[in-house]
């Protein structure tokens, strides 16, 4: 396996720290992640995502979703059963998991809905205003901006 140091790429940049821990998350993740259980990540609108996990055989109140530290933690605890069974083919996995997916800054998960055995999980993106494009005005040497004058200070 190859290993990348990533030191100078700290030293070149100033705000970046979340990009080199990506990365680093990244570079580190283990290869052999478990692919239980399924799931899709689309985009509904410009700034709207939705994170659909497969989990037949669970209840709505065998699941948990929460964020935590820029995080969506999805988990499945089964409850014991209390009927003894005997299955000749079992073939919906049950077992618990924990399934976690990182987040951009600015996402917020909006709602979640358990149906058919699918758990729908609603994101958007919500920029703040200090974020968005602005139109800076520039001025003159000669006191004009785009036609106004601007209000000069007289000692």
């Amino acid at each position: 396996m190859r290993t990348f140091d990533l030191a100078p790429l700290y030293r070149a940049t100033v705000g970046f720290d979340r990009i080199a821990d990506l990365m680093d998350r990244v570079l580190d993740a283990d290869p052999a992640q478990p692919g239980y259980p399924p799931y899709n990540i689309e985009k509904t609108g410009e700034n709207a995502y939705r994170i659909s996990i497969a989990v037949a055989g669970f209840t709505a109140d065998e699941l948990n979703a929460e964020v935590k530290e820029n995080a969506l933690i999805v988990s499945a605890r089964k409850a014991p059963e209390t009927e003894e069974r005997t299955y000749l083919h079992r073939g919906i996995a049950t077992r618990a998991f924990e399934r976690r997916f990182a987040l951009a800054d600015h996402v917020k998960v909006t709602g979640a809905t358990h149906v058919d055995g699918m758990l729908h999980i609603d994101l958007v993106r919500e920029i703040p205003e200090a974020l968005k494009p602005r139109r800076i005005e520039i001025a003159r040497p000669d006191g004009m901006v785009e036609g106004k004058v601007l209000e000069t200070a007289e000692a």
